[in-house]
């Protein structure tokens, strides 16, 4: 088991580097050369850093928790700091301590109070079982709430099957030892079947600067509101000249004010990975705080939304976005599965993964015509690309994340997506252990 030994001893130590710009400041191409943003602070003594990675938070290991997906919501249980939340349509407890809570047998299971409403549940812990929840409020009949249990990563359906995906895990292995200037860390999931609904990694919990990799949870949070039938994407929101940005994206070259359509906002997030539209939506979203509650609800420890695109005094005042590959593909794996999304909402926002105009990674990597949706992530320290391999019969969720410097985290990303994909179009399916 040469390729386990490789994946195990792999490890990543870097301190925090500098805070830069998200993007390059040019009109969308297609296949745009990268540049960024300058003007951005330098660490303190003005030395050169490693690049920026920064330590995992002081929480409990995501291995420990799980959440119910059913209609409209989510049910997060935390069984090592007896603690839970309940995010739907109807509302959000926020998390809340149930010091009661019962662990037992693999399961969750407990009574909480929040604002006059009752919460009774039975969360199995490990994913892909189904859980219970009842809601109990005042001068009403109980809703009973069942879904299936998410974790992450969720267990494969056919370990048998999955046991094929494992050698691929040695091979990226490789790919990420070799990429000496840049921590890289990469997480792959089957969606298809064909390797049993299997999850691998290489330094899953590698958390870099999340770049614009973190607008999939601004989006994601938005849809969310359609299809609680708060919003609809035909809504306009009035876009003024102080929103403008540099960056990325297609906005900033438009006259304003203007209405823009939060369907324009949505689409231009993705397809150009808009700063204009990023800013713009977390402000329409109440800020920070809605889009860090979504994250939280689906128990990703590794990420979160702490500045604006190119807020530079946020920067230089320590606030970032951060990430993991391991988190990105819990994230990706529930919108797929459809249990953060409606099927339709699902589509949309594939759909706008799939009109990507910066694609210099991913599809870069492969040969054309390879259909994929992703969505990329750049800064001066950081290279990033995750999304969907699209390949009929072996659909795929990967998350290729980097710190260091831009251009050779590029190539790193390039052969970790290549890595990947010779594996699936392997005849054999992979199941040759190198």
């Amino acid at each position: 088991m040469k390729w386990l030994a490789a994946a195990v001893v792999l490890a990543v130590v870097a301190t925090t580097g500098p805070a830069v710009a998200d993007g390059p400041g040019r009109e969308p191409v297609a296949d745009p050369a990268p540049q960024t943003e300058q003007g951005y602070p330098v660490e303190p003594d003005g030395q050169s850093h490693e690049p920026g990675v920064e330590p995992m938070p002081e929480r409990a290991p995501t291995s420990e928790v799980s959440w119910l997906s059913f209609p409209g919501g989510v049910f997060a249980v935390d069984p090592l700091g007896h603690t839970v939340r309940y995010r739907a349509c109807d509302g959000d407890t926020g998390r809340v301590a149930d010091p009661g809570m019962r662990v037992a047998a693999g399961v969750a299971s407990g009574d909480v109070v929040v604002a006059g409403t009752a919460y009774r549940y039975r969360v199995p812990l490990v994913g892909r079982s189904t859980g219970t929840l009842e809601v109990v409020r005042r001068h009403r009949p109980p809703t009973t709430l069942t879904g299936v249990v998410v974790t992450s990563p969720q267990p494969p359906t056919d370990p048998v099957a999955g046991a094929r995906l494992f050698p691929l895990s040695g091979q990226l292995a490789r790919v990420v030892a070799d990429a000496s200037l840049n921590p890289a860390g990469v997480t792959v999931r089957d969606l298809s079947g064909r390797y049993g609904d299997q999850q691998i990694a290489v330094n899953g919990a590698l958390r870099p600067k999340a770049a614009s990799v973190i607008k999939l949870w601004i989006l994601v949070e938005l849809l969310r509101r359609v299809d609680c039938a708060q919003v609809t994407l035909d809504d306009g929101v009035l876009v003024t000249p102080d929103d403008v940005v540099g960056g990325t994206g297609q906005l900033q070259f438009e006259t304003f004010p203007q209405v823009v359509t939060l369907h324009r906002l949505a689409q231009y997030l993705i397809k150009y990975s808009d700063n204009v539209a990023a800013n713009v939506l977390i402000t329409y979203l109440g800020g920070f705080a809605p889009v860090n509650a979504l994250i939280d609800s689906m128990n990703q420890r590794s990420t979160i939304l702490a500045r604006r695109m190119l807020d530079s005094a946020a920067a230089q005042r320590g606030e970032e976005n951060y990430t993991s590959p391991d988190d990105v593909v819990s994230l990706l794996g529930a919108v797929w599965d459809g249990q953060i999304l409606t099927p339709a909402s699902r589509d949309l926002m594939i759909g706008f993964m799939r009109e990507q105009t910066l694609n210099t990674k991913i599809p870069a990597a492969l040969p054309p015509g390879v259909p994929v949706a992703h969505k990329t992530g750049d800064l001066p320290d950081a290279s990033h690309d995750v999304g969907y391999y699209l390949i009929p019969g072996t659909e795929t969720a990967v998350a290729f994340l980097t710190a260091g410097p831009m251009a050779t985290g590029d190539e790193t990303v390039r052969r970790m997506a290549r890595t990947v994909y010779d594996f699936l179009v392997t005849p054999t399916d992979g199941a040759v252990e190198e």
